[in-house]
């Protein structure tokens, strides 16, 4: 069995890190490190977990009692903890915050995004930052163009994000009382994860330099983030569907369909769905994921199940909630 702790377990994520870890047939929780709730049942704080877990919050980080560790901290939090400890020689480390997803000489941080870094984790990785639910959507979005060097040309997107995205416990209620009934733009051209999305593009295609012009909304439901993109390119659209399929074609969770893409059809799953369409000379992608589980924890598990040689859809066959 994989011996697993989780270090900052109030929030969104970590419950739904929680929810998969107990249920992973190769896993089992050893601690849910969060001083502020020491002695209470993880339960009272994610009330869905009742009945599931006897876990209760810890004041201690007993990291050698452990295999791996889910840091769930929020942004700037898990560079303060590295700093002021000292990690095991073998521990592996998923970092689920932003502090290491953008390439850094002094990090040997490896970008959890397996669609793109999957022989990395595979190959003996032991850290892993992963992505932001945006990016991830942006990325899965754009990864075969840049392959095939096809970004040229400026780039539009437009990102909704339920109310999920946010990094309050399950507990805070007023954010989302406020976006009920409610759309709002909250970041227009600059946004947090560009740096992320940029880098993770030039990877592929080094000479990319197209403007990336994201607009962010946060929308009034749940879970879920969809994005809509689109380009001009010369392109006919049967060949860049084979390039996307190509692409996807030994992955297990992204999928190219011919049939609109709602948040719906991926909500409280680890998938992203992808569809492509050519109106002119623009191509517009639509793609979509629950920004919990493939845009944070769902993904945070297929990167363990890499790290430590497992299926990568071990723990993470999912029956989507469409109804």
């Amino acid at each position: 069995m994989i011996k697993t702790g989780i270090i900052g377990g109030a929030g969104h994520r970590a419950g739904e890190l929680i929810r998969l870890l107990i249920n992973h047939p190769d896993v089992e929780i050893m601690w849910v490190h969060n001083p502020a709730a020491a002695g209470r049942s993880v339960a009272e704080v994610h009330h869905g977990l009742t009945g599931e877990t006897h876990l209760r919050f810890t004041p201690d980080l007993d990291l050698d009692t452990v295999d791996v560790v889910f840091c769930c901290l929020p942004k700037g939090k898990s560079t303060e903890l590295l700093s002021e400890i000292n990690l095991p020689e073998k521990l592996k480390f998923i970092d689920l915050s932003s502090d290491f997803r953008t390439c850094r000489n002094d990090s040997d941080f490896i970008y959890g995004l397996s669609e793109l870094n999957r022989k990395p984790m595979v190959r003996g990785a032991l850290h892993v930052a992963t992505p932001g639910s945006v990016a991830m959507a942006v990325e899965l979005a754009l990864l075969p163009l840049a392959k095939n060097l096809l970004l040229n040309s400026p780039i539009h997107i437009t990102a909704i994000t339920g109310t999920t995205d946010t990094e309050t416990a399950p507990e805070s209620v007023i954010d989302f009382e406020y976006r009920h009934d409610n759309i709002s733009l909250s970041r227009a051209f600059v946004h947090p994860q560009l740096e992320e999305i940029t880098n993770t593009l030039r990877s592929l295609q080094v000479s990319f330099n197209a403007p990336v012009n994201l607009l962010s909304f946060g929308g009034s439901f749940p879970r879920g983030t969809l994005v809509a993109a689109y380009m001009t390119t010369p392109v006919e659209l049967g060949q860049l569907q084979k390039l996307y399929e190509d692409y996807y074609d030994d992955h297990n969770f992204t999928f190219i369909v011919n049939h609109p893409v709602d948040i719906k059809d991926v909500t409280n799953t680890n998938k992203c769905l992808i569809r492509l369409e050519k109106i002119d000379d623009r191509l517009l992608i639509t793609a979509a994921i629950d920004n919990l589980l493939k845009g944070a924890s769902g993904n945070a598990v297929h990167c363990m199940n890499l790290l430590f040689g497992l299926h990568e859809r071990v723990g993470l066959m999912l029956k989507g909630s469409a109804y």
